[in-house]
């Protein structure tokens, strides 16, 4: 069987904060605005894991008014999902990523993010791509007020 999950985060930038997307610190003046770490990245892939489980979004799981999350590695969300796949017998056959940002260039990152992508989901580098794009200046991300990244996941097996 084989089950594919959708996964979308924007966040804001914020100054004072470290950027990081799956995983990776990003060198850049500003960081992302949230209650975790704010990993987009991380976000996307843990909602498109869930949902391909059809058990819900993380904020179920973590909500932002819950303190206990409060600069939390957002690595934690990924992992719980992946335990949730687990217990129904479900692995990631594949995880694809885009991050829209008008800054910073991440052409460095992507090989970095995708290993660490894959390093946490458990999957050769192959099953992880990483792509990033910019919004062509339109909105509220062309503006370079935030960032947003979207995932796909696919799970094989499960009963």
């Amino acid at each position: 069987m084989q089950r594919i999950g959708l996964g979308y985060d924007v966040h804001r930038f914020a100054p004072g904060r470290p950027l990081v997307l799956g995983g990776v610190k990003i060198e850049h003046d500003w960081g992302l605005e949230g209650h975790s770490d704010a990993d987009a990245v991380l976000h996307a892939v843990t909602d498109a894991i869930l949902g391909a489980l059809a058990a819900g979004d993380i904020g179920e799981y973590f909500p932002d008014s819950d303190p206990k999350w409060a600069g939390a590695d957002s690595a934690v969300f990924v992992r719980h999902a992946l335990k949730l796949a687990g217990e129904r017998r479900c692995r990631v056959g594949n995880c694809d990523v885009t991050i829209i940002a008008e800054t910073p260039l991440l052409g460095p990152y992507k090989q970095a993010i995708r290993e660490n992508l894959a390093k946490l989901l458990g999957v050769d580098v192959s099953a992880v791509g990483v792509k990033a794009t910019t919004n062509e200046g339109l909105g509220s991300i062309g503006r370079s007020e935030g960032l947003a990244a979207m995932a796909a996941v696919i799970l094989t097996g499960g009963r």
